[in-house]
């Protein structure tokens, strides 16, 4: 009877790269969980308008609406007004200390271009421009797209006290109607 080398076959060489694959699967899994509702908001790090820097765990044990944006997005700017209302209500009502809106904008700095060839704009004058009065953010590199698998901008996260996403809105919405005031109230009382 006559002995083949099994790493001559095929079919070695085939479960080899299975297994492998199997492997590189299993040791990346965290990174392989959908951003949705019911799930964990990843951490994200993005730079502040006054140079700083602000992570998702500084804002631990508040209720987030974590918006991702862009200045040349015509439905990000038909949307901002709406947020800003929100945020005014709460303030107004006494629960801004327990929520928050970070919007994180995905522009390119200003004068560059983005990787679709979107310019970057300037991102303190847009809040001024909109009477902007929660926290504006930046990532000109684009990852938290990429953190938060969204699809273009503006996609929307609301986030409970416990880090979990509670709502994902992709595209714009009226953050002022009563469903979502209701919703952050909700939130906010437990």
């Amino acid at each position: 009877m006559k002995r083949t080398n099994p790493a001559k076959s095929p079919y070695f060489w085939a479960i080899v790269a299975g297994a492998m694959l199997v492997l590189v699967a299993w040791m990346g899994r965290e990174s392989y969980r959908p951003v949705i509702t019911g799930a964990a908001a990843p951490a994200f790090t993005v730079t502040t308008l006054d140079g700083g820097t602000a992570s998702l765990s500084d804002y631990a044990g508040k209720v987030v609406l974590l918006n991702i944006w862009a200045t040349w997005c015509l439905p990000c700017r038909e949307e901002m007004p709406s947020m800003e209302r929100l945020y005014q209500s709460f303030k107004k009502d006494g629960g801004a200390e327990d929520f928050e809106i970070l919007a994180v904008s995905i522009d390119a700095p200003i004068g560059q271009r983005d990787s679709s060839g979107n310019i970057g704009g300037d991102l303190a004058a847009f809040a001024d421009e909109y009477g902007l009065t929660f926290p504006i953010m930046h990532d000109p590199s684009g990852d938290i797209r990429f953190t938060y698998q969204t699809t273009g901008v503006p996609e929307s996260f609301v986030i409970g006290r416990d880090g979990i996403i509670i709502k994902k809105v992709a595209g714009p919405t009226e953050w002022d109607n009563e469903v979502n005031k209701e919703l952050v109230r909700r939130l906010l009382e437990g």
